[in-house]
């Protein structure tokens, strides 16, 4: 036998079989769809993550949106027991809303740790920092959730976790409800699809008393869906409640 370690053999038949794969099964970026460079183990490239478009600076303290202004107009959107929120990029140009559209629509998943890796590096006011008890995903409804095969705001919520060292309650909020996709709607339009679409369960009302919670969702646009689940929250006993999302949509005015 050969001086190579059974451990070296076991090593290079590894690396031959991921090299036979990579021949007749190249990986491809799940967003501008280019090959992946060797080494790459992400699901988006390299490219495409250096390409999305941040939030840029200066930004408010409180909703994290980019103003010049003493009196952010963004703030506006959020009710007084919502302390503050925070988002990662525009959802908007192709890198932006391909990355969320891999998450939401394609079935990619996994890129929700790549997703939270980066939502778990933004700044946040230190009392948020202290008291975040923990993390609520925004649900689904049982219908959309069939459609789809998971939720992808517990994907984040999950790998968020992880990165911030505290748990998961996805069981503390429940759409009551099926609703239309707010995609598509008007601002208007996005309030009453889902006034009333969350509740509190009666059995999360101990969990929830006095604690400041953190809803998670993939992107914000005029902060309808976080303001209803915020206000069940509330309702089941919540002191405070923050957002954090990956993406938000820019609107006029925007600087980018």
């Amino acid at each position: 036998m050969s001086s190579l370690s059974i451990p070296r053999l076991s090593k290079l038949g590894t690396t031959g079989w991921t090299a036979l794969a990579d021949l007749l099964l190249p990986r491809a970026c799940a967003v501008c769809e280019r090959l992946l460079d060797r080494g790459e183990s992400s699901i988006v490239c390299g490219r495409c993550w250096a390409r999305i478009s941040l939030l840029p600076s200066p930004r408010c303290e409180r909703c994290g949106h980019p103003t010049y202004a003493e009196d952010c107009r963004w703030c506006a959107l959020l009710p007084p027991y919502v302390r503050a929120a925070r988002s990662v990029c525009w959802a908007a140009g192709e890198t932006g809303l391909g990355i969320v559209h891999a998450l939401k629509y394609q079935g990619w998943y996994r890129v929700a740790t790549e997703m939270a890796l980066r939502m778990s590096r933004l700044d946040w006011p230190i009392d948020v920092v202290e008291e975040r008890a923990a993390l609520v995903p925004v649900p689904l409804s049982a219908r959309r959730e069939r459609q789809r095969g998971y939720n992808q705001t517990l994907h984040l919520a999950h790998a968020l976790a992880s990165r911030w060292s505290i748990p998961v309650w996805d069981t503390v909020l429940t759409r009551t409800r099926h609703t239309e996709t707010q995609t598509r709607l008007t601002p208007g339009d996005r309030l009453r699809n889902v006034s009333g679409a969350f509740s509190a369960r009666t059995s999360a009302r101990t969990a929830l008393r006095g604690a400041h919670v953190v809803v998670v969702d993939d992107v914000v646009t005029t902060a309808a869906t976080l303001n209803a689940c915020a206000a069940a929250l509330c309702d089941g006993g919540a002191r405070v409640v923050s957002f954090v999302t990956f993406g938000r949509a820019p609107a006029l005015g925007d600087r980018w």
